[in-house]
């Protein structure tokens, strides 16, 4: 049975006393969780959910999070995780489009949610214990059985100039994560992973996520991203392993204080959205004394993971986000989807047994997100070495095009990292009369420190082909980026718009 929930039953049958979640104050064992799964699936059936139906979460991290999933997934139907920072309009228009037909919510979002047909909304307690929503089931329904290519999630993509897309998990994809990534990271039940990005996105459920869970490991949930408490909570539940977005591991890494936990509970952690500078993976390995950061390079569209750097190479491999996973392909291909040389910059491309089989009722751009034999596009930009170590450039969106010449934007924002005032950088293309577009630097300094534009250019002029250093230095205290740490680049973009622009 490839049910979600079959797993947990496994677990809690053997070894039901073996920790499955951490929250708050909370130690929730496998025979536990499997109560509520089922107390849950018993309510919710009471609710008419059934096979293929879809049921929807607009919810914070918390241990209800997790019951949701596995108790939709019980009944046969489809999991929908929301992103909780989505306004009104937009959070109607994904549970229309995916037809959702239940929506569970916080209690602090009821006025985001108000107006979404059949919501539950969760109190404190509830998120605690869904059985304070649900009680004691007088019948427990039947584990419904599933299919490998069945939908177990729709998960929504950021749109750039349109609607998300609907992506389409199946069990299948999901069960070939996680073997995967238990080849690759040697999971086993004594793992405790730290789960403190936002579970609604691939980083936090996925990377691995509940895979611990699928090998009968612990998942500590943080509700909300604090780096002290993050800190003091590896400390405390001798976490093993984690996923941190880059933001995340950025603040760790510069918290006052931060030398006074005992971290060496921690083996690895999983970073990547973006280039990781040489200095953030030495400083790394200074706050983690026993651990590793492992670079990495996933798509929403393929449960994520499709390369992770291998013990040892972090450094000799620098910028690479690694070998692919066990049962995954990477194919560098031209305009017209042939597979160029090592060394040749391309579009990524990505086949294996993990990648979706397309967007929700969206042929049409399921047909152009895929070349023949399987090959998913993936709209970034990069290359593969002679040793198959992938290396990102850019999103094809992203490069800048000054006077006829190509600017990889993640070119410049490398030599302005080396710059020691820097704590941040994104580099985009703005309209410009003369050029088309010109590459304007915006910068986060570290604390204490500034900036003039003429450093900035002397050093980049040392560094870069004229035409690729910036015109333009913008100093900010942040960067716009989604959950999974990315730099939002069409946020930043629209900053720089003409007024008259559309």
């Amino acid at each position: 049975m490839v049910n979600l929930s079959a797993f947990i039953r496994f677990h809690a049958t053997r070894t039901p006393d073996q920790l499955a979640l951490i929250y708050e104050d909370q130690r929730i064992t496998y025979a536990d969780l499997w109560a509520r799964i089922q107390a849950l699936a018993a309510w919710m059936d009471g609710q008419g959910i059934g096979a293929g139906d879809v049921v929807a979460v607009f919810m914070k991290n918390s241990s209800a999070f997790i019951e949701i999933a596995f108790a939709t997934s019980y009944l046969g139907g489809v999991f929908l995780p929301v992103n909780f920072r989505l306004a009104a309009d937009e959070v109607a228009y994904i549970a229309g489009n995916a037809e959702a037909k239940l929506v569970f919510a916080d209690a602090e979002f009821q006025p985001v949610v108000r107006d979404l047909p059949k919501t539950v909304l969760l109190d404190a307690a509830a998120q605690k214990d869904i059985r304070a929503l649900t009680g004691a089931p007088s019948v427990i329904p039947p584990q419904r059985s599933r299919q490998p290519d069945d939908l177990f999630r729709l998960m929504y993509t950021s749109g750039t100039t349109d609607r998300p897309k609907g992506v389409m998990h199946t069990y299948d994809n999901y069960y070939w994560k996680n073997m995967e990534q238990a080849i690759f990271l040697g999971l086993t039940r004594e793992d405790r992973i730290l789960t403190v990005g936002p579970l609604y996105h691939v980083g936090a459920f996925d990377l691995p996520g509940t895979a611990t869970l699928w090998v009968g490991g612990t998942m500590c949930i943080l509700r909300d991203f604090d780096p002290a408490e993050m800190l003091a909570t590896i400390e405390r539940e001798q976490l093993t392993c984690a996923w941190m977005a880059p933001v995340m591991l950025g603040r760790a890494l510069t918290l006052d204080g931060r030398q006074k936990y005992d971290l060496t509970s921690l083996r690895w952690t999983i970073g990547g959205g973006e280039k990781t500078p040489e200095s953030r993976i030495r400083a790394f390995t200074e706050l983690f004394p026993n651990g590793r950061y492992i670079d990495g390079y996933g798509l929403t569209e393929t449960c994520s993971g499709d390369t992770l750097m291998e013990a040892g190479m972090e450094i000799a491999k620098i910028g690479s986000t690694g070998r692919p996973t066990a049962h995954c392909e990477i194919r560098i291909t031209d305009d017209d989807g042939r597979e160029v040389a090592a060394g040749t910059h391309g579009e990524i491309c990505v086949r294996g047994p993990k990648v979706t089989k397309g967007y929700w009722k969206d042929p049409k751009k399921t047909e152009a997100s895929f070349y023949p034999e399987g090959w998913f596009r993936s709209g970034d930009v990069g290359y593969v070495d002679a040793d198959g170590f992938l290396y990102i450039t850019d999103r094809k969106k992203d490069m800048i095009l000054s006077g006829g010449e190509n600017i990889a934007s993640s070119e410049v924002e490398r030599v302005i990292y080396q710059m020691p005032q820097v704590s941040e950088v994104a580099v985009i293309g703005v309209p410009d009369e003369r050029w088309g577009e010109k590459p304007v630097a915006i910068i986060v300094p570290k604390p204490g420190q500034t900036l003039s534009y003429e450093t900035m250019r002397d050093h980049c002029r040392q560094h870069l082909a004229g035409f690729k250093v910036p015109k333009e230095l913008h100093l900010r205290e942040a960067l716009p980026r989604n959950p999974s740490g990315k730099i939002l680049k069409r946020v930043l973009r629209d900053e720089f718009l003409p007024e008259d622009a559309d």
